[in-house]
């Protein structure tokens, strides 16, 4: 049995007290106070989740399950305890074998990292015309697609990125909702008609919102304006900076629910690495500091952020800790429709995170097992 004293970032609420974990969960919870002020001791959170991630750490999540070993440790150093490797658009053959990697590869995943839940496909379903940093010689249409091909592969598969407009779009979201698989609105065209459609056939979520797709034009909305208008809806939010400007973040956080933001890295393999070039999806990019470039562009081609930034960044532009934690935790779950982590509560998985005064990680529980020496 382990107690875990400080202050409990719980739902809307930051509290001084304590966790009692016992046998991997959250056994018992004490309150000794109310609101920040007065607390004393780390700030306690759910271990948070990256459902959109390609890697990091100088490891890609396609590179195959020694890859897949590093980038779940490099991950876990940065307080994320559950994640979904996710694909870039390929050849079908490749993506195939990523969803067969990443399956095969969950049950001996280390247990020093984050655990994976599944796998996460961005592409090859996208719009030439939003492809952003995805190979347009790799995009498909979905009525082309075998759908018993597919469906050979969907074990572990958890979410796919898909733009509505497409031939056989609504279709293949219908198809993948049936079958436990969530769909996210992105890399899109489409107009508001196209998009609402998009979620009424299935679609729950939304890829990294106002990137690669239709925006917030007064006359000719798209696709964002969809998101932003459907409070059943997620959208997701790279909230480095540079994906978004800061001063647009209001607009999302004043718009959904709370419930339906979640903060996405979408890092690359060279998150965590410094400046430098790689090859992403048969493409060549470049990191400079906080951006990163297909190389002789200025498309933006993935981040190199973690999570625990994301949640420092929105806190710094205002927003409420308790909300950010939740975007970066209980919200991703509830999302894929997981309900046995993600929040401080008696039952829950004991995935928890340690955070100093400036919301840097301390050190990370994982089913009930800390790693002492993280710090990010």
């Amino acid at each position: 049995m382990t107690t875990v004293v400080g202050r409990l970032v719980l739902d809307g609420d930051v509290t001084p007290g304590s966790v009692t974990v016992e046998d991997g969960a959250i056994a018992a919870i004490e309150s000794t106070g109310s609101g920040v002020a007065g607390g004393e001791g780390p700030y306690i959170a759910p271990g948070f989740v990256d459902v959109h991630v390609h890697g990091g750490g100088g490891h890609d999540a396609m590179g195959g399950r020694t890859a897949l070993d590093g980038m779940a440790r490099h991950l876990l150093r940065h307080g994320v305890t559950s994640f979904l490797p996710t694909g870039v658009s390929a050849p079908l053959d490749d993506l195939y074998r990523f969803l067969d990697d990443v399956r095969d590869w969950m049950p001996v995943a280390p247990t020093d990292g984050a655990e994976p839940l599944g796998s996460n496909l961005e592409g090859p379903w996208l719009s030439h015309a939003r492809k952003g940093a995805h190979d347009p010689a790799l995009l498909r249409v979905p009525a082309d697609l075998r759908l018993g091909d597919l469906e050979a592969h969907l074990d572990g598969l958890r979410l796919v990125t898909v733009a509505p407009e497409l031939p056989g779009a609504l279709d293949l979201i219908a198809w993948l909702r049936a079958r436990g698989v969530a769909t996210s609105m992105g890399h899109s065209a489409s107009t508001l008609d196209e998009a609402r459609a998009g979620y009424a056939a299935g679609g729950s979520s939304t890829t990294h919102l106002f990137n690669a797709m239709s925006g917030v034009d007064h006359r000719a909305p798209g696709l964002a304006v969809a998101a932003l208008t459907d409070d059943a809806v997620y959208v997701e939010l790279i909230a480095d900076g540079v994906h978004v400007h800061p001063a647009v973040w209001p607009l999302i956080t004043r718009t959904k629910p709370a419930d339906r933001l979640m903060l996405v890295s979408d890092a690359i393999p060279l998150a965590g690495m410094g400046d430098g070039r790689a090859t992403v999806g048969g493409l060549e990019v470049e990191v400079v500091g906080q951006r990163v470039t297909l190389v002789g562009t200025s498309t933006l081609a993935g981040s190199v952020i973690a999570l625990d930034a994301a949640v420092r960044n929105l806190v710094n532009a205002g927003i409420a800790l308790p909300t950010a934690v939740a975007a970066a935790s209980r919200n991703p779950l509830a999302m894929l429709g997981i309900s046995d982590r993600g929040r401080i509560a008696v039952g829950q998985r004991a995935d928890l995170v340690e955070l100093d005064d400036a919301l840097r990680v301390r050190r990370v529980m994982r089913g009930g097992t800390w790693f002492e020496t993280l710090r990010s």
